[in-house]
């Protein structure tokens, strides 16, 4: 692959707080100089304008600009990216992948914080500033996995913003001293409580939501729950969800991941749900899975929900497929949608990118519909990625190679590699 060199810098944008990106075309519109200061967008003028002095300037060469993307749901202790080719032989369905996976992880060859610090180092590369991350705790690997997780946020920490959620792959209830393990997690560098599949894999949703909850509520932190239970009963645990972000007033701070029962749900039915989830916040993190399971995404948009886009595992021993690349999501998030028209390619590009800054900071303005697109404004934090395409919906369609990726007002990474 042919890579164009490094960024065109008129200095080091690495020691300074501001940044001037020159001849670029927010969101595929017209050309503009785009000044930035104190990691935040201060300026959009038409291009050719003075420059502020003292300011680096990156020539945008007509790119397109729009905001970086956000990964709201990505296993960075379960990746395989960078290692020799392992034929897939996972058995299929949750609990039979997350054995396997538990037979085999440790003997991946680097130790898991290397592999985890590489993974995320990749999205960074591809795109993303913003990331919502699962760190695996349960009686097999204890702390371990997150503690790896952990030392990847540290090794990046210039690079981009990340959550790392506490995750009971192999549930709470099925062997003992789980939920300690996770109140640990909570103590030692994780910053969201999750679930999954109360029923499904607990077979015991009350009590399951309850150890979520309360752990949520005494740490102050949001909720994340896997839920991939289908039909009746996943709109029985998301019920059971729904009950308990009301008692403890938890709006903003829940999402569902997954929420494959969303995708079975017929309206009027599913229009009721999606109200109850609107009133309280609850917000969505899907991964474009395909055929029955895929999110009616622009209902969820239209129904006023917060949606964001994720990569889950990464070529693991749950799956082959995964290269670190949103914008491949992006594309796979539009396919599965059945989007052909530009309008509604761009708003999964949207989705992929400021949607899911909107999962993680719910203060943020959530996209209004299938036509906005925001996150390029004054003010707006300069989250930013450059691409190649003559308009957004022909970058999701090419995914080139050409790209620089802005956190917080400073360049991370080039043309795939991090700078």
């Amino acid at each position: 692959m042919d890579q164009a060199g490094p960024p065109r810098l008129s200095c080091d944008a690495g020691r300074v707080t501001g940044l001037y990106l020159t001849g670029v075309r927010p969101w595929g519109g017209e050309l503009s100089d785009v000044e930035i200061r104190d990691g935040r967008i201060a300026a959009v003028t038409a291009a050719g304008g003075p420059a502020p002095e003292g300011v680096p300037l990156l020539a945008g060469e007509g790119r397109l600009l729009v905001p970086s993307f956000s990964d709201v749901h990505v296993h960075l202790d379960s990746t395989r990216l960078g290692l020799p080719w392992r034929p897939n032989d996972s058995p299929g369905g949750v609990w039979a992948n997350m054995l396997h996976d538990r037979a085999h992880w440790r003997d991946g060859g680097p130790p898991m914080a290397e592999r985890s610090t590489h993974m995320l180092g990749l999205l960074i590369a591809h795109g993303v500033t913003r990331v919502r991350g699962y760190a695996q705790v349960d009686a097999d690997c204890e702390l371990e996995r997150l503690e790896a997780v952990v030392a990847a946020r540290e090794a990046h920490a210039g690079r981009a913003d990340v959550e790392i959620i506490a995750f009971p792959q192999a549930g709470l209830l099925r062997e003992p001293g789980v939920p300690s393990l996770m109140e640990a997690a909570l103590r030692a560098g994780a910053g969201v409580m999750g679930g999954i599949d109360p029923c499904g894999v607990d077979g015991d949703p009350v009590r399951h939501l309850d150890i979520v909850f309360d752990l949520a509520d005494r740490y102050g932190v949001p909720v994340d729950v896997h839920l991939h239970e289908p039909g009746e009963l996943g709109l029985f645990s998301l019920g059971l969800i729904i009950e308990r972000t009301r008692a403890l007033d938890l709006r903003g701070r829940v999402t569902i991941s997954h929420a494959f029962t969303l995708a079975h749900t017929p309206p009027p039915r599913l229009d009721e749900v999606l109200a109850e989830m609107a009133e309280l916040d609850i917000s969505v993190a899907t991964v474009a899975p395909p055929g029955r399971n895929t999110l009616p995404l622009t209902r969820l948009t239209e129904a006023g929900l917060r949606v964001g886009l994720g990569d889950d595992g990464q070529r693991d021993y749950w799956s082959p497929y995964g290269n670190a690349d949103l914008l491949d999501r992006t594309w796979q998030l539009a396919f599965t949608n059945g989007f052909r028209n530009d309008h509604l390619v761009e708003h999964a590009l949207a989705v992929g990118t400021w949607g899911g800054a909107t999962v993680l900071d719910p203060s943020l303005p959530r996209l209004r519909g299938v036509d906005d697109r925001p996150g390029l404004a004054v003010g707006d934090p300069a989250e930013l990625v450059l691409l190649d395409g003559e308009a957004p919906a022909a970058a999701v369609q090419d995914r080139l190679p050409h790209r620089t990726v802005v956190h917080a007002g400073r360049v991370v990474a080039h043309d795939l590699a991090l700078v």
